[in-house]
């Protein structure tokens, strides 16, 4: 499909794409979401949008800045929209009936993110959700979402083997920073963190699981020589 959605610019100049940003619509239907993402009084869009049934729709080309991370930070970039991809998974998420994600559309999502990382050579560690990026606003995808079967399938990363591990208070935020996240309020990045990564238990406590967790990824990260530049 041709763009058609009119909710787009031009990426700053010289700016390459670094990340993948997966949400999900949180609206009650499909057609309510698309209506949307090509409203131009509402300002939003995506670069794809992926149904329950696995179609796949493509709003904005890929080499334009679509509208979908808004105030966001990851690992101490701002401008999110420049550097990243936006998958819009149908979902009514949180507000509308939350659901697990059809077998449909994770086949369809996994076959599109493969893609678009090998032609934009993003990294694993830059395979985010919208919470990730922004916790104290965003929930999605949310705790239903299989982050370890996309993982699996070599989009994003999953702290196996992971141990328990207990840190002070300042070496935490220090950790979360680390691996890239915004420790303004911490309280929102642990529960997006766990949203992403320990999604049987979302409480917002640091404890001993959720530390162990967070430094085997910083373990895995240690390899990884693209580094986002602040813009």
């Amino acid at each position: 499909m041709n763009t058609v959605s009119p909710n787009f610019n031009d990426r700053h100049m010289g700016q390459c794409i670094d990340m993948l940003v997966i949400h999900y619509t949180g609206m009650e239907s499909e057609k309510a979401a698309m209506d949307n993402l090509c409203n131009v009084d509402a300002g939003v869009s995506a670069h794809y949008i992926i149904g329950e049934d696995g179609s796949v729709n493509r709003l904005v080309d890929e080499d334009k800045r679509a509208w979908h991370a808004g105030v966001a930070w990851w690992r101490g970039a701002l401008d999110i929209n420049s550097r990243s991809i936006g998958i819009e998974l149908v979902n009514p998420g949180h507000e509308f009936g939350y659901q697990p994600f059809p077998e449909l559309q994770m086949n369809a999502l996994i076959s599109l993110a493969q893609a678009i990382m090998r032609r934009h050579h993003i990294p694993p560690r830059n395979v985010v959700g919208h919470s990730d990026v922004a916790p104290t606003r965003k929930s999605d995808p949310g705790e239903l979402f299989n982050w370890q079967r996309l993982a699996k399938s070599g989009i994003g990363l999953w702290p196996d083997g992971w141990v328990p591990k207990n840190a002070p208070v300042e070496d935490v935020s220090a950790m979360f920073s680390a691996f890239g996240y915004e420790t303004a309020d911490m309280d929102a990045t642990i529960t997006a963190f766990q949203r992403h990564f320990m999604p049987e238990r979302v409480d917002g406590i640091a404890d001993d699981e959720t530390i162990g967790r967070l430094s085997r990824l910083i373990d895995l990260t240690l390899t990884d020589d693209q580094i986002i530049k602040p813009a």
